[in-house]
């Protein structure tokens, strides 16, 4: 970032100090295939000379990403615009930043690989931010209310909705301990570090192939030979728990990343009955439409014709009206695109106050 730069922060100018910065340094990469040294002492210095941005001490920036080209399914473009409305609904709400990437920034690293380098260019590039949320394009915030609890991992780096039994398991173990397509990262070298070990068991790596024939005979229920980002991050934590698995905090008490087809019928049950307030739990905050595939439309044959969009767009309504409410407006039916006029005070019990 030259010394010129200008930054905007809650409409404010802000103009960088004439001190020097990791930014000034010529031979700076953002690349994941080169590591990064001294990134605390760097992000230390940068926030001690932009005290304004530093006073945010658990910000969170919200990154995520599709394709570079358009969808080959007829309505993708449009899923996963709503997709994006709903993150950046959230961050609006809730005072933090979004970033959406549509490129593929290390051309070799596509797919659920391609996160690992956008989520390193994204702490480089925002220093300030503590916390990176990945968030994969086919998650909708369900509950816009929820607000992450950064306090409860002051002691970690990294956070993932998953089962430790799982994780950690020596036998029967299974590539589905936990779900990557949601997770936090703190901004620090920890995590510059696992980040670049992580990366070197995907494609960018000499011995990608034979990676993947060590994931497939640990995960037995791994479905596809090549290494994936999942399977390879809890193969990581379980093989250097010393290292890795003590900083991470496997979450349980809250859905984070849940699984859609245990949403079936939920969000009905939940817009008909009014809604309850969040103590009672009711609302799942991350709802993750995995296997769908909304821009190809290949999604999992297991999977009845056309039930992910049908859910999609479910969820994306019951999110949605929880915006709308604020405007004066909500769906009844959730398979709806009318809306109707709602009274100011209308529901009793609001999701957002």
């Amino acid at each position: 970032m030259p010394a010129a730069t200008i930054l905007r922060r809650e409409y404010e100018v802000i103009l960088d100090p004439p001190d020097r910065t990791f930014y000034d340094d010529p031979h700076l990469s953002y690349s994941i295939e080169k590591p990064l040294k001294n990134w605390d002492e760097k992000r230390s210095e940068w926030l001690r000379l932009h005290p304004r941005l530093a006073a945010a001490r658990d910000s969170v920036f919200l990154v995520t990403g599709s394709q570079p080209t358009a969808c080959k399914n007829s309505i993708g473009d449009h899923l996963l615009l709503r997709c994006f409305k709903n993150k950046v609904d959230y961050c609006r709400i809730h005072g933090c930043e979004v970033y959406y990437n549509n490129l593929h920034l290390n051309t070799k690293m596509e797919s659920y690989w391609a996160k690992v380098q956008v989520v390193r260019s994204s702490m480089m590039a925002h220093p300030e931010a503590e916390w990176i949320w990945w968030l994969d394009a086919d998650a909708v915030i369900t509950d816009m209310e929820f607000r992450i609890p950064v306090e409860r991992y002051k002691e970690h780096n990294l956070v993932v909705h998953g089962w430790p039994n799982v994780v950690y398991a020596e036998r029967n173990k299974s590539w589905t301990g936990l779900n990557a397509g949601s997770l936090l990262i703190r901004n620090c070298q920890w995590s510059m570090d696992l980040m670049q070990v992580w990366a070197q068991m995907g494609p960018i790596s000499p011995h990608y192939e034979e990676w993947g024939k060590v994931l497939t005979s640990v995960f037995k229920d791994k479905p596809f030979p090549l290494p994936d980002d999942q399977s390879s991050l809890i193969y990581l934590l379980w093989k250097e728990r010393e290292k890795w698995g003590v900083k991470t905090f496997l979450e349980e008490g809250y859905e984070l990343e849940s699984y859609w087809l245990s949403k079936l019928g939920r969000f009905e049950e939940i817009n008909e009955g009014g809604w309850l307030p969040l103590s009672r739990g009711r609302r799942p905050f991350v709802t993750h439409f995995t296997g769908c595939q909304p821009c190809t439309g290949d999604h999992n044959p297991h999977y009845k014709g056309d039930t992910c969009w049908k859910e999609m767009r479910r969820a994306l309504n019951f999110a949605d009206n929880q915006v709308l409410r604020n405007y004066g407006f909500v769906r009844k039916y959730l398979t709806s695109t009318s809306v109707h006029q709602v009274p100011f005070d209308f529901p009793q019990r609001d999701v957002l106050r």
